[in-house]
């Protein structure tokens, strides 16, 4: 943390430079990017704070980070020493980022910010609660994390890949007319896209310019004749420019700018949840809708050839994570092994299978206390041995060409404690009746969060993140629109929608639990009459530790769905294993 308050220091001197008395660093880039290119993680490097998610706000006398539950525990640890209080967002008595500045600045003064790292939203509410307190919200072009970064990452010349129709189900030119018939319908002249999973979805490209995620530095522009792509050129070698000849024209990723400024973009179609205000400020009033895009809509929903390519992708990830736990099993106790240790042999496990491109985000491989950190990062600095003497967690996840992976698994080398046991197995009931849910047209995902938190409340539990989130196609792993939480938008869960179900249980500095399967919004066959209703298929392919279970906690519903799961499991997996694992299979499949 030493080089913290010097950063700070030399921030606060390009505020008042510039004449401002607060500034505010997200965590998001000029895409509204959840994970952000190394060459734009301010606040990571201004904080020293590394999770996904917080904002920064300096002002000349102090400084804050507001950051979910998530990250509690991890960004206590990493703003010690910083300077920088840590306000944990949600919690009863902490005040919101708006009313701590409201406090902490007189009427007057002003609040910067770089206009390319705020939503269209965002700014909206930002200035109009700032202005309650007589605050003026100042867009400063220049980011000043930027200016004072030395060292700061040049951005990735990486290189752009073809998607193949293959697995991708549907063309180019199929996408673009889909599009384009949205656009007529909202008589809108031109849609401009800044998401670079939606860009990325939309023309059957991937990149690796973001860590985890197949995405690359772009911008687009669909009118209803053309359509262009902003984008570092370098990056394209032939085969991409062949695979958007004639449907999509290339240009300088900096040619946004007065492509948008000219009279020919006509009515714009901006993305309010992932265009910035610098964005919208170019276009100004020719902005006729910021509504949702439409490409969001269909990125989200997977056709039959995506959902075969991610059906393959959990088998294969499902062999890796079954030679994984067998020999975490083997060695732990025997061997020295750590979080750190265990993680990288998860991943050379995964390197082995068909496809792999890499992981889908940080792996999560935590022991003990550690557990209870729900997105914790194990470095050098925080590994622990894995011992026999509490819980082990595992959260991780793959990219492979033709799909994505998310899995958590929480395992026991020794005698678990009635506490573990009985929380385990509530968390594990509160999966299962999400799972086995049946649920009419039009249910969105906070309509059902209280499924999978029941079992939980029953014992005066909770936990504090969202129970799913959406997944990509070969995408980033986490995707809107779709979520199940208490606070998850109002998007009705559809068929082909790829979804997490990963209810947990923390206790502070003694273990964590979660239990997660990827599943899929099918249609509900036996229930659809006078309404169509839908069920989740469970697309996971891995064991789910019985050791934990209280079968009479877990109900005979409950045990009868694990059973058949792990049926499904086995047979899924035992004829790509080798005898001696296909056996450790069987031995963890059988019934309870």
């Amino acid at each position: 943390m030493t080089d913290i308050p010097s950063r700070l220091t030399a921030l606060r001197e390009q505020m008042r430079a510039h004449g401002i008395h607060a500034y505010l660093v997200p965590s998001t880039d000029a895409h509204h990017s959840e994970y952000v290119p190394s060459c734009w993680q301010r606040r990571p490097w201004i904080s020293g704070f590394t999770g996904s998610a917080g904002d920064v706000v300096v002002t000349l006398e102090s400084a804050g980070l507001w950051t979910d539950g998530r990250y509690y525990q991890q960004a206590a640890t990493q703003l010690e020493g910083s300077g920088i209080i840590l306000f944990k967002s949600g919690q009863p008595d902490v005040p919101k980022m708006v009313s701590w500045l409201l406090e902490q600045l007189n009427s007057g003064e002003r609040l910067g910010v770089d206009p390319r790292v705020l939503g269209i939203k965002a700014a909206e509410s930002l200035g109009s609660e700032l202005d309650r307190g007589e605050i003026e919200l100042t867009f400063i072009p220049d980011n000043l994390v930027d200016v004072i970064w030395e060292d700061r990452p040049s951005p990735s010349t990486a290189p752009v890949m073809v998607m193949p129709e293959r697995h991708a189900g549907e063309s180019v030119e199929s996408k673009l007319g889909r599009l384009r018939k949205q656009m007529a319908e909202a008589k809108v002249d031109t849609h401009v896209i800044t998401a670079m999973d939606a860009i990325a979805w939309l023309c059957n490209l991937r990149g690796s310019d973001v860590d985890f995620n197949p995405v690359f530095i772009s911008y687009a522009a669909v009118s209803l004749s053309d359509a262009y792509l902003f984008v570092d050129e370098a990056k394209l070698d032939d085969a991409v420019v062949a695979s958007l000849s004639g449907l999509v024209k290339i240009r300088p990723y900096a040619d946004i700018e007065p492509f948008l400024t000219s009279e020919t973009a006509g009515k714009v179609w901006l993305d309010e949840e992932s265009a910035n205000h610098w964005i919208a400020g170019l276009v100004g009033e020719r902005a006729v809708s910021v509504e949702r895009s439409p490409v969001v809509e269909f990125k989200a929903i997977k056709n039959r050839t995506e959902m075969s390519g991610i059906r393959l992708a959990h088998i294969i990830d499902g062999v890796a994570m079954v030679r994984f736990l067998k020999w975490m099993e083997e060695v732990v106790g025997r061997e020295p092994v750590s979080e750190l240790s265990a993680a990288g042999k998860l991943l050379a496990f995964r390197k082995e299978g068909e496809g792999f491109v890499g992981p889908s985000f940080p792996t999560i491989s935590a022991y003990g206390p550690h557990g209870a950190i729900a997105h914790y990062s194990v470095d050098e600095e925080s590994d622990i041995p894995i011992e026999t003497n509490s819980l082990y967690l595992v959260d991780s996840g793959g990219q492979y060409t033709f799909g994505t992976t998310d899995i958590t698994r929480t395992v026991c080398y020794g005698e678990g404690t009635d506490e573990q046991k009985e929380m385990f197995t509530r968390v594990l009931k509160g999966h299962i009746d999400l799972t086995t849910l049946s649920f009419p047209d039009g249910t969105t995902g906070q309509h059902i969060d209280v499924a999978a938190r029941r079992p939980l409340w029953e014992a005066g539990r909770n936990f504090h993140h969202g129970t799913g989130h959406g997944i990509g196609h070969y995408l980033n792993v986490h995707e809107g629109p779709i979520s199940i939480s208490g606070r998850a938008a109002a998007v009705k869960l559809a068929e082909g929608h790829v979804i997490s179900n990963e209810p947990g249980y923390y206790r502070e500095g003694a273990f964590g639990i979660r239990i997660e399967n990827l599943v899929t919004v099918v249609a509900d066959e036996d229930r659809s009459s006078d309404q169509a209703f839908y069920k989740f298929e469970t697309l996971t392919r891995c064991p789910i530790e019985s050791a934990l279970i209280v079968p009479e906690v877990l109900g005979e519903d409950g045990v009868t769905w694990l059973n058949d799961f792990h049926r499904v499991v086995r047979e899924s997996l035992q004829d790509q294993l080798d005898p001696d694992t296909a056996n450790w299979l069987e031995n963890k499949t059988q019934p309870i």
